[in-house]
């Protein structure tokens, strides 16, 4: 009984919880588009013994044709078995690649009752890399934040059930992105802030900060989207989702919501930042004032402002560094250049998120000012003269 009192009077207990049954809650939830996995296929790792590139044609660096390449199974029910597969090749420098002997390749088996029929090589095989990746992060934020890193790992893993498990589906299910991406957005803000903080008032200011700004940069999106002239397909893959049959989708009202999805990481960094700061400052200055409290908290936010914003200069850019070296090698006048739909949409979704983080400072430094500088209050005058008084000896004690 001890020990769930204990538990209970635990500030992060509960805010963990709750993610924790979040987190299970959403992996329950059927999957309403299910895998595509054919009868009698496997999916499964080979290493390529040899190859017969006699197929491939080659124009320049561009490659076509077939590469037949010779591959021993490492996994499944045929593990062991030689066979030969086939690497079809496109004519397409991003989807392509070219096997070697001694790569390790993902397949796909196709079989029936008397054995393999047909092999098709897909690529690569990543799947091992990937998960020893996920572990050395696992352990590397654990060894050095204990508890605090497994809630960040909670956290890390109710982000990507929530992304997978509604903001796709229900996307594709034609409901409102907006409004599906605004409830998700703001539920793992509550989460992820609460279980960092615990249920305490630094949660409320952060949380009511970040919530402030996400809420703004929705609404910029949505207004400058729409004076900007630019439609949601100009997201990557758009048109391959509309020709698989999703041709009623809202993509423009999509691509608004990516814009303050991708953002709202970054104002929940700047919302905890900011509260900390000002948290830190109450715990030493008790006497702090609310309007000195949100002053100090504005004084913060300007200096984790003048490299957040370039933060997201660079991680929404990174992606396009291709196609601003095609224009530069073709001589395209600059002017062209910023007016083209594919870069002027990248520059609305920097400055708007941008702006949400300009903005996401004053509101948290107001809210962590109000909130955490109430027991300023509670201190009587008595108290308080008490205080100013040994603040005062201290100092006479110190010039003897």
């Amino acid at each position: 009984m001890k020990i769930l009192s204990k538990l209970f009077l635990n500030k992060h207990f509960l805010p963990t919880l709750f993610t924790m049954g979040l987190a299970i809650v959403l992996l329950l939830i059927p999957n309403p588009f299910e895998q595509d996995l054919y009868q009698n296929t496997e999916r499964v790792p080979a290493r390529v013994l040899e190859t017969d590139n006699s197929m491939m044609r080659s124009s320049g660096i561009i490659q076509t044709g077939e590469q037949t390449c010779k591959v021993e199974i490492l996994k499944g029910q045929f593990k062991g078995s030689v066979f030969e597969g086939t690497n079809l090749l496109m004519g397409k420098l991003e989807f392509d690649k070219v096997f070697i002997p001694g790569d390790r390749v993902f397949c796909v088996i196709d079989y029936d009752e008397t054995g393999i029929k047909y092999i098709n090589l897909i690529d690569h095989y990543r799947l091992d890399l990937e998960l020893i990746l996920v572990v050395l992060f696992g352990l590397a934020l654990v060894s050095f934040s204990g508890l605090i890193g497994l809630r960040s790992i909670l956290s890390f893993l109710v982000t990507i059930l929530m992304i997978w498990k509604v903001l796709i589906p229900l996307f594709l299910m034609g409901y409102n992105p907006i409004v599906i991406a605004l409830i998700a957005t703001i539920t793992l803000t509550v989460c992820i802030i609460s279980m960092v903080f615990g249920m305490d008032r630094r949660s409320l200011a952060a949380i009511l900060g970040s919530i402030l700004g996400t809420l703004l940069t929705a609404v910029l999106a949505i207004v400058f989207v729409s004076r900007f002239k630019i439609h949601g397909a100009i997201m990557n893959y758009s048109e391959s989702l509309l020709y698989s049959g999703y041709q009623n989708l809202q993509l423009t009202q999509i691509f608004i919501a990516s814009i303050f999805i991708a953002s709202s990481g970054a104002l929940m960094d700047v919302a905890v930042d900011i509260t900390s700061a000002v948290h830190e400052l109450m715990e030493k200055n008790p006497m702090l004032s609310k309007k000195e409290a949100i002053k100090s908290g504005l004084n913060v936010g300007r200096s984790v402002m003048g490299t957040m914003t370039t933060t997201l200069l660079l991680a929404y850019s990174g992606g396009y560094i291709a196609l601003l070296m095609v224009f530069t090698a073709q001589g395209t006048p600059i002017l062209n250049i910023f007016n083209l739909k594919y870069v002027s949409s990248e520059i609305l979704h920097t400055l708007v998120g941008s702006f949400g983080l300009v903005t996401v400072a004053p509101f948290t430094a107001i809210t962590s000012g109000l909130l955490l500088g109430k027991h300023v209050e509670s201190v009587s005058e008595a108290e308080a003269q008490a205080q100013a008084q040994a603040q005062g000896e201290h100092v006479l004690d110190s010039r003897i």
